[in-house]
């Protein structure tokens, strides 16, 4: 192949992943002219840094015995589905996010929220959505309580997650007090001890470590999950701003549009978490 397509190969011979400007990797060519009995080559591997959030993406290492995240599944099947495998490498998540920006293994890094594409970012298509909301002490009676009610309320937050533009803003004036913690388990055994009454979480992220998590499935009840008038946030693979990232990002749309991502998300909610109990400690 020569021209356009040839320019494209050539962009993503980098770092062993081969050829994501072309139209389709080996697997999804296959029939078009193979050999029946050839043995079929390798796929071209795709690589992309995240970070441990269950449900939506998982390392193994943390989680023994564990499924893959549902986006992990997600960005999996789409890579797929156009002839390439990917494989996921874990981080903390700030160091997830800078090490796709220079190290020359990834092009990118996933999840990453909607509204806060920038110069370091070409969003992905969407994975899916991210419910998200507040943790609350049952007895602290916030729900239906505004923004501007909740001032005098310290938040728990996440060091690095993004929340809402209109959450962030109005930390950032002072409006809203928050407290920063390392992850989202930290915030929930805040609340259970009384050290703060609401953190921002996924509706998700917050069943899964109820329902995994020993020390925090104990106090359950005593924790409720108010959406809070956020809208939901679409969850997207953030590549990087280069022409390489552009191609990469081009192939990844394809493989989307040819799963069904919802049939996904809800075979795997049906299926239950499956995992061991976390071990994750504060």
């Amino acid at each position: 192949m020569g021209g356009a397509g040839s320019r494209l190969a050539a962009l993503l011979l980098t770092g062993g992943l081969l050829a994501a400007g072309l139209p389709d990797g080996p697997a999804a060519a296959k029939g078009h002219g193979a050999l029946p009995d050839a043995e079929p080559a390798p796929l071209p591997v795709v690589r992309l840094t995240s970070l441990d959030w269950p449900p939506f993406t998982i390392d193994a290492k943390q989680h023994p015995g564990s499924r893959p995240g549902l986006d992990e599944i997600i960005a999996r099947a789409a890579f797929a589905a156009v002839g390439y495998r990917l494989e996921t490498d874990f981080y903390p998540w700030q160091r997830a996010m800078a090490l796709s920006r220079s190290d020359p293994r990834y092009l990118g890094y996933y999840p990453r929220y909607s509204p806060y594409a920038g110069k370091d970012c070409l969003l992905s298509d969407s994975l899916g959505e991210s419910p998200l909301g507040l943790a609350e002490r049952a007895d602290a009676h916030l729900r239906g309580q505004s923004l501007d009610q909740l001032s005098h309320t310290t938040i728990g937050v996440v060091a690095g997650y993004l929340n809402t533009p209109e959450f962030d803003a109005r930390v950032r004036q002072g409006r809203l007090k928050t407290e920063t913690v390392t992850n989202d388990a930290t915030n929930l055994r805040k609340l259970i001890y009384h050290r703060l009454t609401a953190a921002v979480i996924d509706r998700n992220v917050m069943t899964y470590l109820l329902d995994t998590t020993p020390d925090l499935a104990a106090h359950r009840d005593e924790l409720v999950f108010d959406p809070h008038d956020f809208p939901p946030k679409a969850l997207h693979v953030c590549f990087r701003p280069t022409e390489q990232g552009a191609a990469l990002m081009s192939l990844f749309n394809r493989g989307l549009r040819r799963i069904d991502i919802a049939a996904l998300t809800a075979a795997y909610f049906r299926a239950g978490h499956g995992a061991e109990k976390s071990t994750e400690t504060q």
